[in-house]
């Protein structure tokens, strides 16, 4: 008996939903959904009372809004970090909106004309979609080190409202230019949530951890790997200029962070055989840009990703690097740059990179192309003596490119 009361609500509610994307919400009538069905109309009443009932049923359990929120737990459960699942989770979502789209074209044009009683079923079955989402978000994303600015149920809100938003501008409308496509919609939502409702377990506290502090205080340091930089260069040029340019210049040229936001246009003098930055912050000096970085060539003196990025400009700040009021970039800002850069990569050690270790990496290739420590002292604004622990790491190096090259085939 309990087996036939359920397929006898399912029949209902598939019904309904096919009946609602056909004729509109306002036009369907409890008598046609029950047709529909094969059953009587008291059965229907029996169910859901009303038609209200009907329409919020349809709201909580057809599969396009029952969806949104298992998507979730699938997602965070098979991903091994939050970027990805909640990429993933939006296009999910988006694909389970794509599955009715008539029904949401019905809801939007139709609102305005319903009673109270059917507006009242819609906000419930939208409520009851999120309340899924939020039980378990909050939960899911502390797990994985970070933290949220919001609460579980205003952070869902706002996701599900920006998926739900973005469906009905493309299912209502022709020709917007608001998004090159919905990918580059993605990558919006992504980057708002990582930047802003999100805090990343290694957030920068870079105000705090200057290299050359680091260095002093015996910090342990650790360049990375070629493979691993051309990725954050990749990365950066997917990003945008400004990204592209920032790697450029971390690993270009050895800056800290704060060396690098207090970078003026002027401060960057490129002729035709060098590109030279002028530091006026902390150690005072100038800097060669390196064109070669890691084994691969970044442009010339006159057009490299920092170059583009400086000509592609339309505003006056005199900063280099800018944020999106066209400020000064902040530490912070600069921080949250790195950390969508980087996003899910992992050092050989397991780690995530730091800023810093651009800086380290640089002092590393610079010895490995010859240069002594008195030049690399004046270049890097590092002491001779807080240098050393490079020499270490520069002689590991060679010694493994040494025993690379030993252990090659040898000519017959």
């Amino acid at each position: 008996m309990s087996t036939q009361r359920e397929s006898t609500k399912v029949r209902l509610i598939k019904a309904a939903l096919d009946l609602f994307a056909q004729k509109g919400v306002t036009e369907t009538t409890t008598k046609a959904v029950a047709e529909r069905a094969q059953v009587n109309e008291v059965t229907l009443f029996r169910h859901f009372g009303n038609k209200h009932g009907l329409i919020l049923a349809v709201m909580e359990d057809a599969a396009v809004f029952a969806q949104l929120g298992k998507t979730w737990i699938e997602q965070v459960e098979s991903k091994d970090n939050v970027a990805e699942a909640l990429h993933e989770y939006a296009r999910d979502s988006l694909q389970a909106l794509e599955q009715v789209p008539e029904l949401v074209r019905s809801v939007v044009g139709e609102a305005g004309q319903y009673p109270y009683e059917n507006r009242l079923a819609l906000g419930q079955g939208l409520t009851q979609a999120n309340k899924y989402l939020a039980q378990h978000l909050a939960r899911t994303i502390e797990d994985k080190g970070y933290s949220i600015h919001f609460s579980p149920n205003k952070l869902a809100s706002l996701l599900n409202g920006l998926l739900l938003g973005y469906f009905i501008i493309k299912s209502t409308s022709e020709g917007d230019t608001l998004w090159e496509g919905q990918e580059d919609f993605l990558e919006s939502v992504l980057k708002l949530f990582l930047q802003g409702a999100i805090s990343s377990p290694r957030e920068l506290s870079i105000e705090k951890n200057t290299v050359d502090s680091d260095i002093a205080h015996n910090t342990k340091i650790k360049d990375l790997p070629a493979n691993l930089v051309r990725s954050l260069f990749r990365r950066a040029k997917k990003l945008g200029k400004q990204e592209y340019a920032l790697v450029y210049v971390l690993f270009g040229a050895g800056l800290s962070v704060d060396e690098i936001i207090k970078l003026q246009r002027s401060h960057s003098v490129s002729e035709s055989q060098n590109h030279i930055l002028q530091i006026n912050h902390g150690a005072v000096r100038q800097v060669p840009l390196n064109h070669w970085i890691m084994g691969f060539r970044y442009g010339t003196a006159l057009n490299n990703p920092l170059t583009a990025w400086l000509k592609s400009r339309k505003d006056e700040e005199p900063a280099i690097f800018i944020n999106q009021e066209k400020q000064p970039i902040s530490p912070e800002e600069l921080g949250n740059i790195w950390i969508s850069v980087t996003n899910d990569l992992l050092t050989p050690q397991g780690e995530f990179p730091i800023i810093e270790q651009a800086k380290y990496t640089w002092c590393v290739e610079m010895l490995m192309k010859g240069i002594d420590l008195e030049n690399l002292s004046i270049l890097s604004g590092i002491s001779i003596e807080n240098l050393q622990p490079f020499i270490s790491i520069t002689r590991n190096k060679t010694a493994i490119e040494q025993a690379h090259n030993l252990d090659q085939k040898p000519d017959s």
